[in-house]
This record gives C-alpha cells, sequence and structure tokens, in this order.
C-alpha cells in the first residue's frame, strides 16, 4: 500500500495554475522520499501575491515541463495510491482544474485531509496550519516550499497516526470517522470527517 502526500504551488488564483508539487512518500512508518518538481503553468500569468507566497518566477518555470509531462513521471506511484494533502479540497482542486485543462482523465486513488485529521487529533492547538503543526511537532521547514510542505503532512500525518492509535495512515479514517477521499476516471468523492 503506498502513502504519498502532495503539495501544490500556484502561479495564481487560479486552481489549475499549478507552477509547483511537492511529493513525500511514507514506507514502515516513515518519511523514505521527498521530491519536488516546477511546473510551466499552461497560462504563464503569476500573481505579485502568489509570488510573494512561494518565491516562484515566471523564470524559474520557463524550462520546466508543463503538467502532464511532470506528473506523469509518478503516474505509476499514484496508482492505487494513498494520497495525503494539508488542506486537501485545496490541493485535489487543482489537481483536478489542472488535469481538465489538458483534458487529462483523473488517476484512481483515495486521498486523506491532513487539516481534518489534525483538528480531530489536536483539537487544543489554536490552528491546525501546516507551520502550526511543524512547531507542534518540533520540526523546522520552509513554509510553502512544496517539497517541505508535503514532507511536513507526511510527518504531521505519523504523528497523527500515533495519536489515535492507527498502525498504518490508512487505518486512520476508521478511527476518527473520517469518509476517505476519491478519485476515479469519472469524477471525484471528497474526504469528509463527522464532527463530534
Amino acid at each position: 500500500m503506498k502513502t504519498i502526500a502532495i503539495d501544490f504551488e500556484t502561479a495564481n488564483e487560479q486552481r489549475g495554475s499549478a507552477c509547483s508539487v511537492g511529493l513525500a512518500w511514507i514506507e514502515d512508518g516513515r518519511v523514505v522520499r521527498v521530491e519536488e518538481r516546477l511546473i510551466r503553468p499552461k497560462d504563464m500569468r503569476f500573481s505579485s501575491f502568489n509570488i510573494a507566497v512561494h518565491g516562484i518566477t515566471p523564470d524559474d518555470v520557463e524550462n520546466a515541463g508543463e503538467f502532464p509531462e511532470v506528473m506523469d513521471e509518478f503516474a505509476d506511484d499514484f496508482v492505487g495510491a494513498t494520497m495525503i494533502a494539508h488542506n486537501a479540497a485545496f490541493d485535489f482542486s487543482v489537481w483536478r482544474a489542472t488535469l481538465d485543462q489538458y483534458r487529462q482523465s483523473y488517476p484512481e486513488l483515495s486521498y486523506l485531509c491532513s487539516v481534518k485529521m489534525a483538528k480531530h487529533a489536536w483539537p487544543q492547538l489554536g490552528s491546525h496550519k501546516l507551520n502550526v503543526l511543524a512547531g507542534h511537532l518540533g520540526l523546522s521547514f520552509r513554509h510553502h516550499n512544496a517539497a517541505e510542505d508535503a514532507a511536513i503532512c507526511a510527518e504531521a500525518t505519523l504523528a497523527i497516526a500515533r495519536s489515535v492509535g492507527a498502525k498504518h495512515v490508512r487505518d486512520i479514517p476508521g478511527r476518527i470517522g473520517m469518509t476517505v477521499g476519491r478519485l476515479y476516471a469519472g469524477g471525484y468523492a471528497p474526504c469528509t470527517l463527522r464532527t463530534r
């Protein structure tokens, strides 16, 4: 069972403007691999707001591959994987919107939202943003770098699994009443969590 955390950064306010993707693979209860790829958006419009957040400029992605080429490198990893994103509603809407732009079908996979899981595991935290979780766990990272965000998402998810007594990340939903999200060729189903 493959488990991979994913994070996208976007060039502007449009969900289909992915300009970077970070991935962190979890095996045997630890993060074993972290990758980042820059992406050349179909529309090369970068907003000053987004650049201020992640620091990626049009010059940085000029020679990068477009979304299908970049994601195809990891296509085999995604098949049947359990994916995790911090605020999955955002990251998976970026993935879907960008695939829609290229008229490509969605991969078959399931996904979890680490924000929702963190709210359940650590309700006492005033915020469940990635930088707050990193501080809570004693981890340092460069926020809004896709690879580092994915790695912290993965580390936080492993800590959540321990805190709820789940042996594997994929066991967390059953422990907390979460409905796993899904992407599939015909569409998607969101990741949801029953409120306590």
